[in-house]
């Protein structure tokens, strides 16, 4: 769970630290605009962009059931950013495990992956794909009800 947030909290540690240096000089805007950037990327570089994550155990469970597909990623990945912006509203159409928090999902990771923890990986009816084109996964959703 720590490592999770350790590059979002760098990257507002240093953004502070630029931002006083800014404002110390006498340059408010520039320490605005420093905030704000800083401030950006540790937002991206967190989980808080992503829908909730499960526990891997529990996304095979409902996936057997809905059909969904399953994303297993990591925080800080920009592979599972890009994917996660790009399929928009539609990520929460499938199921998410944080293979960060949740050591069974790593460990299917590196099952799929021949020992690699390399992610995005999804999986869709049992077949694992790494970093799949998003308009292929999106055609892996069912239509929404």
């Amino acid at each position: 769970m720590r490592r999770a947030w350790a590059m979002p909290t760098v990257f507002a540690v240093c953004g502070l630290l630029a931002a006083i240096t800014q404002v110390s000089s006498g340059a408010p805007g520039a320490a605005v605009a420093l905030l704000l950037v800083f401030g950006l990327l540790a937002v991206m570089h967190s989980s808080l962009l992503f829908p909730r994550s499960i526990a891997a155990v529990e996304a095979q469970r409902r996936s057997a059931v809905d059909g969904r597909p399953i994303v297993y990623w990591r925080p800080g990945c920009r592979y599972c950013l890009r994917l996660r912006i790009r399929l928009g509203r539609n990520a929460h159409r499938m199921h998410w495990v944080d293979i960060w928090r949740d050591p069974d999902g790593a460990a299917a990771v590196r099952a799929a992956n021949n020992g690699n923890e390399t992610v995005p990986t999804v999986v869709v009816t049992g077949q694992a794909h790494v970093n799949p084109d998003v308009a292929w996964v999106r055609g892996q959703l069912s239509p929404p009800a």
